[in-house]
């Protein structure tokens, strides 16, 4: 079954088109990039699939369910995490207390409950902490656990913000333009985790990126969107060959 699908997507701005008639389906266990020029809608694709915008025609389908009509928190109940070109992270609270935000999907206690704290209050907040503590210790980040985020680099924001999104038990995670302003020694580090969320915890991953370094090393398959327009999609090899990609985007051949 397809993990996460859009079906003949269009999104419109007024009298422009974000989107026409998009494609795009997510095989299991795969790390599929979106690549193309600004503006070409990718990060519009991203806003669609994670339930931000509504499409005006077309369908968004996780494991074969029609999504299209959720709230965007009804989206990520079921499943699709998402980080952003931002951090969006809370500088003021601590690296436990962001991450602590991702498992509010999971949380069954409500707010009158959790004043009192009743006996079982305690244990779910235990058990979510469990979780974060492992999703800390994932991304090597147990020395800075309990340091405010906005003391942080951005290396580590970003790192944060990835936790934040696994501590969501995600079915899919879609990540836009995550080695944006990083070095290159903070981007080898975040690579080697997205490839773990891959390959060791078999979830599904959307990366929109424009360093074409990281997509070719890391992505098993690409679409390239131009003017809101698939206009390719294969292997990282045939789309460093196709012509229409050269043209558009890549500008000559790598």
């Amino acid at each position: 079954m397809t993990p996460l699908a859009a079906r003949d997507v269009t999104l419109r701005f007024g009298g422009v088109i974000a989107l026409d008639r998009v494609t795009v389906e997510v095989r299991p266990d795969e790390l599929l990039a979106i690549i193309g020029p600004n503006g070409a809608g990718k990060t519009s694709l991203l806003n669609v699939l994670s339930g931000f915008y509504r499409p005006h025609s077309g369908q968004v389908e996780l494991e074969g369910e029609t999504i299209r009509s959720l709230r965007v928190d009804q989206v990520a109940r079921s499943g699709v995490a998402r980080t952003f070109q931002g951090t969006h992270l809370f500088a003021g609270q601590t690296v436990v207390e962001n991450i602590l935000v991702g498992r509010d999907v999971h949380m069954r206690t409500n707010i009158l409950q959790a004043f009192c704290y009743f006996p079982w209050v305690a244990r779910e907040e235990d058990e979510h902490r469990r979780a974060v503590e492992e999703i800390i210790e994932f991304l090597e980040i147990e020395s800075i656990r309990n340091e405010r985020v906005g003391t942080l680099g951005y290396g580590l924001r970003k790192r944060v913000d990835l936790g934040r999104a696994l501590a969501q038990e995600p079915r899919i995670l879609l990540m836009d333009e995550p080695m944006a302003g990083m070095n290159s020694e903070e981007k080898e580090d975040l690579a080697r985790f997205i490839l773990d969320v891959r390959e060791a915890r078999k979830t599904p991953v959307v990366l929109v990126e424009h360093d074409m370094g990281v997509v070719m090393d890391l992505a098993d398959r690409i679409v390239v969107l131009d003017f809101g327009r698939v206009i390719a999609e294969g292997t990282p090899a045939e789309m460093q060959r196709n012509p229409d990609v050269i043209r558009a985007y890549l500008g000559e051949a790598q």
